[in-house]
């Protein structure tokens, strides 16, 4: 079984910085996607940035210039460092992965508990 365990969620002044870590905890699992969605109050989740397959990596135009997003597959680790926060970046955090379960070959999609972040103004 696999569990993403996220951390570093918390309060900034606007203009402060944030970093959040996932770890994937388990075994007999290969991850291709690892990546950052959020959710703000009365909104629809939405994908912040994610690193794919060959090293890509897609940022939300809102974010681009921002936020970093940067991946330690040997630790299963995504983090995602948030600098020049606004406001309208508050909500809660929500790690993401997609890959395969090896002794079965079927696809697995896990989510982090999600994690708070409140920019104040």
């Amino acid at each position: 079984q696999v569990q993403l365990v996220e951390s570093g969620g918390g309060l900034v002044q606007a203009g402060g910085s944030l970093r959040l870590s996932c770890v994937a905890s388990g075994s007999g699992f290969r991850l291709n996607t690892m990546g950052y969605y959020r959710q703000a109050p009365g909104k629809q989740r939405e994908l912040v940035a994610i690193t794919l397959s060959g090293g890509r990596i897609n940022y939300a135009d809102s974010v681009k210039g921002r936020f970093t997003i940067s991946r330690d597959n040997g630790k299963n680790t995504v983090y995602l460092q948030m600098n020049s926060l606004k406001p309208e970046d508050t909500g809660v955090y929500y790690c993401n992965a997609v890959g395969i379960i090896l002794s079965y070959v079927t696809t697995l999609e896990v989510w982090g508990q999600g994690t708070l972040v409140t920019v104040s103004s």
